[in-house]
């Protein structure tokens, strides 16, 4: 049994990685593809997965993510951020109705796992155990885990910033522009995942663009100690 027990209108990190490390995601495709989960399983209807093959995905990237197979208002939660690294993943969500994260993650689990293991012909489980969930019940928790999220992927150029700090904040930042798995993009002004985020609520909480890269670059190493049992360190 989950100790953690999901209520509605409350945030949680989501995040999980691959059974012993592994990596999780192979080739851009592959992160496309769970990208399209975040979007076609975050409902209450039932999603055909053969759907997930239909003509508007054979074009991926250019349509991804630009429209959906669902109606609004059948939504599970809301996806205030999220970033896929190689090996894990990251979700910041907030439960909008009642079983929802429960619901989502799995659907999104095990439509993401198939697809796996048929394309690359392996079997056995894909993650480290179910999904490991954390409850943000503070404002510190929600500022600091946003941007820790999005700063994720400067561990692929700068894989001690955590313990040293961030040495060259203008490569970091091109770097995040450039980094595609990432809600970075719609925290920086661009509407590259409209039917994944839900960025209002920290959006404006941060002070728009120019707040939220502001608070990136406020990261103090001292930060990492405010969500140290949110992450996987």
């Amino acid at each position: 049994m989950r100790k953690i027990q999901f209520a509605e209108d409350q945030f949680y990190h989501i995040y999980n990685r691959g059974v012993e490390k592994r990596n999780i995601f192979n080739k851009e495709w592959d992160y496309f593809r769970f990208l399209t989960g975040l979007a076609e399983f975050n409902t209450t209807a039932s999603v055909d997965l053969k759907l997930l093959l239909e003509d508007k995905y054979k074009n991926w990237p250019s349509t991804i993510i630009k429209s959906k197979i669902w109606k609004e208002g059948e939504g599970l939660v809301k996806i205030h951020a999220f970033c896929l690294m190689p090996n894990h993943y990251h979700l910041f969500v907030e439960q909008i109705r009642e079983g929802g994260i429960s619901a989502f993650m799995h659907k999104l689990a095990v439509g993401y796992s198939m697809y796996v293991n048929k394309k690359y012909e392996r079997v056995g489980p894909l993650f480290q155990g179910p999904f490991k969930a954390c409850l943000v019940d503070n404002e510190t928790y929600l500022t600091h885990l946003l941007r820790y999220i999005h700063l994720n992927p400067v561990d692929l150029i700068e894989p001690n910033w955590k313990k040293e700090g961030v040495k060259d904040w203008k490569k970091v930042i091109e770097f995040l522009r450039s980094y595609k798995w990432s809600s970075f993009h719609d925290y920086d002004g661009k509407s590259t995942y409209p039917n994944i985020i839900s960025k209002e609520f920290l959006f404006d909480l941060l002070g728009g663009v120019k707040g939220h890269r502001e608070f990136l670059q406020a990261w103090l190493l001292k930060d990492i100690d405010e969500i140290q049992d949110l992450t996987f360190e």
